[in-house]
């Protein structure tokens, strides 16, 4: 028998046991990620179920904490026979629509901005003090200017939205750019690349990973902006409706208002989630992750 003959059963039975142990981790990660799953959805209903069992037998008051079961119903009367001020997808969808504009300018203000001052240290040292003192503002107590400024419209929405967006996504992008390994940039001169292109083939894939870190919490803080706007004044919105709610006492409306903020804050999660997995497949998985 050749050498080559002999090492040949060898190099199968490795490779057998190479995939074998691949398959064993892929099935032990899916079984995993199972788990977590199901001990979240069983969190979840001992919580409601705890909730209601509270609120039934009166050892907290319905009145002010209401139940799961009469905030389902509520959301489900909305569903089917809308809300005083339209139907409930209208106010869904013109929430959505000032939390997503106000997002969409909030980031890209916040990327050029952050991008910008990272690359050029003068203007940074110049507008570095001015960016403090205004992140400092409680930006909240902006949306009754807003409101003064452009009214009930969805304007003043959306200007709540941009502030609440814009600096974490500018500081985090500021923080990228500053972050880019120094030898890149030195190579890419060397190369005769542009100060154009530096920043955009080097300074900017660079700190793609630090922008979407803060585009996971920025779209909460748009929708914290319109809904804070739509609460103080506005004539449609989930914002209006908690406004509503409260000044009927309808406990089960406002909490029916804040789950549904919830389910569209995940959505919005989950999308980004999956927009940045497929843009970064080349980033290995964090196998210790629950999610």
């Amino acid at each position: 028998m050749s050498p080559e003959t002999a090492t040949a059963p060898a190099a199968r039975d490795k490779s057998g046991s190479d995939t074998s142990r691949t398959r064993a981790r892929a099935q032990a990660a899916r079984n995993k990620q199972l788990l977590v799953y199901a001990t979240r959805v069983l969190l979840l209903v001992g919580l409601l179920g705890l909730w209601e069992w509270l609120a039934r037998t009166a050892v907290i008051d319905p009145f002010n904490f209401s139940m799961p079961s009469k905030i389902w119903t509520q959301i489900s009367n909305w569903a089917l026979n809308g809300t005083p001020q339209g139907s409930l997808w209208e106010q869904i969808w013109y929430t959505l629509y000032e939390a997503l504009l106000g997002w969409i300018i909030g980031v890209f203000g916040g990327v050029v901005l952050g991008i910008t001052l990272g690359r050029i240290r003068f203007l940074s040292d110049v507008l570095g003090p001015y960016v403090k003192v205004l992140n400092a503002l409680p930006r909240i107590v902006l949306a009754p200017v807003f409101l003064i400024w452009f009214g009930l419209g969805p304007a003043s929405k959306i200007a709540s939205a941009v502030v609440l967006v814009f600096f974490p996504v500018f500081f985090n992008a500021f923080q990228g750019a500053r972050e880019v390994d120094r030898n890149l940039v030195a190579n890419s001169r060397i190369l005769g690349a542009s100060d154009r292109q530096v920043t955009l083939q080097v300074v900017i894939p660079s700190a793609t990973s630090w922008i979407f870190t803060s585009l996971h919490v920025s779209f909460g803080f748009a929708l914290i902006g319109a809904i804070v706007g739509e609460y103080i004044g506005a004539t449609k919105g989930i914002g209006l409706l908690v406004s509503a709610s409260q000044g009927t006492f309808n406990a089960a409306g406002v909490y029916a208002a804040m789950v549904i903020l919830a389910v569209v804050a995940l959505l919005a999660e989950g999308a980004l989630a999956f927009l940045e997995k497929k843009l970064f497949r080349w980033r290995p998985v964090d196998s210790g992750s629950g999610t």
